[in-house]
């Protein structure tokens, strides 16, 4: 698209092209191929057309390719930021819970991914077989304390304090 195309969508609306999930006159598709779409029941709509606003990326396209596959799989229902539904094979293992997030190697890519625990749809499942690393009603370690746990632990070290902080939280 050059300066000529550019210059005809800005003062002529746009324009566009028909959407390929509903149907709808006027949706956009960027040079890599993403179609956003007017339309606000279609699975293509971006809330920037309608207000003339510039297109966001969409970024929630979910990798389909890869040989991973979960040994011990956890189903996780999710909705994004977008509002898709997304359904998630995350292998039993690596499900672990940081505060207000889930983090997982899921299917197919075997990539590590963070999920808000506000938009598990089935969070009491996932909750269920997540390894957390404080035990339920235990404070968090305090800045001093992680600083002791993390340390010991990343240099492979010991000492009497990292013993009675890891005693403390045998889960860190």
């Amino acid at each position: 698209m050059g300066l000529l195309g550019f210059l005809k969508g800005l003062f002529s609306g746009g324009g566009g092209i028909q959407c390929p999930g509903c149907g709808t006159q006027g949706a956009r598709q960027t040079s890599d191929g993403l179609v956003h779409c007017k339309n606000q029941t279609c699975p293509y709509f971006d809330a920037g057309l309608l207000f003339g606003r510039s297109l966001r990326r969409r970024l929630a396209d979910v990798p389909t390719r890869g040989d991973f596959r979960p040994e011990h799989p956890v189903s996780i229902r999710y909705v994004n930021y977008v509002g898709q539904n997304r359904d998630f094979s995350a292998e039993r293992d690596s499900v672990v819970r940081k505060r207000n997030h889930i983090i997982a190697r899921v299917a197919p890519t075997g990539r590590r991914i963070t999920l808000s625990r506000d938009r598990i749809q089935n969070l009491s499942d996932v909750d269920a077989v997540a390894h957390q690393q404080v035990e339920p009603g235990q404070d968090w370690p305090s800045r001093v304390e992680r600083q002791i746990l993390i340390y010991h632990k990343k240099h492979g070290t010991t000492s009497p304090r990292y013993e009675r902080v890891q005693a403390k939280y045998p889960n860190w």
